[in-house]
This record gives structure tokens, sequence and C-alpha cells, in this order.
């Protein structure tokens, strides 16, 4: 049995990500009770239904606090039964949050008479370090519409095969923010910048005027021989720890440039690899 949990902060996206995955073929449940995980566990093994080879059950801060610290004794019992656990914990940058929440109304579970939204947005992070901590996949949704969320937990957990490690490139650009979920960030910024050439400015890295002009210069190229090397070194090593997700971030200053050729060109060198392969440009217009 595969077994998804799906944890998070209010307003990052969980309810989405359970949708994508029920149109996955996942079996899942919304706010399931700590408490009730381990009655679920059991039934789910003694009963050997189909139905319940895939399942993902969101859990979140509606739980109590007693219920949610006892999350990983539950947890540690699912693997014992032989369970394959995943955790999927998905979050944003509190700005975004209280935009969210400001633009559609709706209540945050933890506000009350004490607890204003952006002191209950601190509190349920703290309250959902157990699942954080102990999280396979972390997605950070402060840059990511609805569209692009249930496509890339489709291509994260959707058709992953289980034996193969979810191997993601994304680039971005450093004015709008580092991505929190990365494993890795290589900055690109100490390249020449297409941006300048007023020819090159409305095209983007993977366009063919862009990639001529970068391949023509020995620093780009030879950045990109040492990440690439770097990466086909290291990522054997993770592989080998039994990690399934990697995620790989170039920035440059805009995201349009520099970082998605190096995203692309590095893309390549693995993509006959055994990965699970993802290509994702946040910033490109």
């Amino acid at each position: 049995m595969q077994l998804i949990i799906v944890s998070g902060l209010s307003g990052s996206g969980k309810s989405i990500a359970l949708e994508t995955l029920e149109d996955c073929g996942y079996y899942c449940i919304d706010n399931l009770p700590v408490a009730l995980m381990e009655s679920f566990i059991r039934q789910a093994v003694i009963a050997g239904q189909p139905a319940f080879q895939k399942a993902a059950i969101g859990i979140d801060a509606r739980n109590q606090t007693s219920s949610l610290e006892k999350f990983p004794s539950t947890l540690e019992l699912a693997r014992r039964f032989g369970i394959q656990c995943q955790i999927l914990f998905l979050q944003a940058e509190p700005e975004a949050l209280l935009k969210r929440f400001s633009e559609t109304r709706r209540r945050h579970p933890l506000t009350d008479s004490d607890h204003p939204l952006s002191e209950a947005i601190d509190l349920e992070r703290k309250l959902l370090e157990p699942f954080v901590s102990r999280a396979d996949l972390l997605v950070d949704t402060t840059y990511t519409n609805v569209h692009q969320l249930r496509e890339l937990i489709r291509a994260r957990l959707g058709g992953k095969q289980d034996n193969l490690m979810s191997l993601y490139f994304m680039s971005f650009g450093f004015k709008n923010g580092l991505p929190l979920d990365a494993d890795f960030v290589f900055d690109a910024r100490c390249l020449p910048n297409p941006h300048w050439e007023p020819a090159l400015r409305p095209q983007t890295g993977r366009d063919k005027d862009v990639i001529e002009f970068l391949e023509a210069i020995p620093e780009v190229t030879g950045y990109l021989e040492d990440v690439a090397h770097f990466l086909e070194r290291w990522v054997p090593r993770f592989v080998a720890e039994n990690r399934s997700y990697l995620t790989i971030a170039i920035g440059c200053t805009g995201g349009q440039h520099r970082s998605v050729y190096i995203t692309e060109a590095l893309a390549a060198r693995f993509r006959d690899g055994n990965y699970d392969l993802i290509v994702r440009h946040r910033d490109t217009r």
C-alpha cells in the first residue's frame, strides 16, 4: 500500500493537492484526525482492498494539538505495517498567505479573539513542525498559481514510478524571491546577461538566438560544465540514500535568460538517466 500524507499551512494549496491526487487514482480523505489514522491503517491493511492500494490523507492544524503530537508514533506504526509512507508538505510565505485570505475572505482555522491572522499563521507553522521536519517532498506555493500546482502534483506524485527518483530542475529570478523548496540553488547572475542585448531582451533561454549567444561565451560553458559535473557526482549519492525527490534551482536576475538556458542544458544531461525528470521555468513570461 502506498500512502501520501498531505499537510501544510492553511491557504497553501492542500485541498488542490488532494483533489489532484484523487484525479490520479488515490483514495483521498481530508482532515482525518491523527487519532483515527491508526484505525484507518489497520483497516486498510486487513481489508487489502484495491481501493486502498493508493491512498492520500490530509492532516492539518484543524487537529487538536495533543493529536498532532502523536503523529510521529502513528507514522512509525504505518511503516511497521509495510506501508510506503510519504509526506507532502505545502507552504508559502506569510505575505502570500495573508493576501490569499484577504482575497477569499476565508477564516483561518486558528484565528480567534486572541490570535489575529498573522499570529495564527505563525502558530500553525509551529504546530505542524512534526510534519515539515519529516517531509519527503516540500512544495512552496508562494509564486505558484492553481494550475501550476496541479501540474506539479501530477508530475511529481501522480505518475511517479516508485523506484525512480523525482528529479526536478527549475529556473527562477532572484528579483521575485528565492524558491524555499529547493535542495540545491545555483546562482547564474555572474554570467553575461542577454537582457542587455535589445534583440534578445524579449526572448528566453529556450530561444535559438539566446542559446547561440550564451553558448559562444566561455564563462557560460565553463559554468555549465562545473555545475553538471557536481550534480553528476552527487545526485547518485542521494539516490543511494533512498531519497525520492530532489529539487535543483538555477537563478538569475529575472529568471528569463541565463537561468532558463542553464536549467534546460542541465536537464538534457540527466534526461537519459534513471529518473522521473521534471523541468519548470517559474518566472518566464
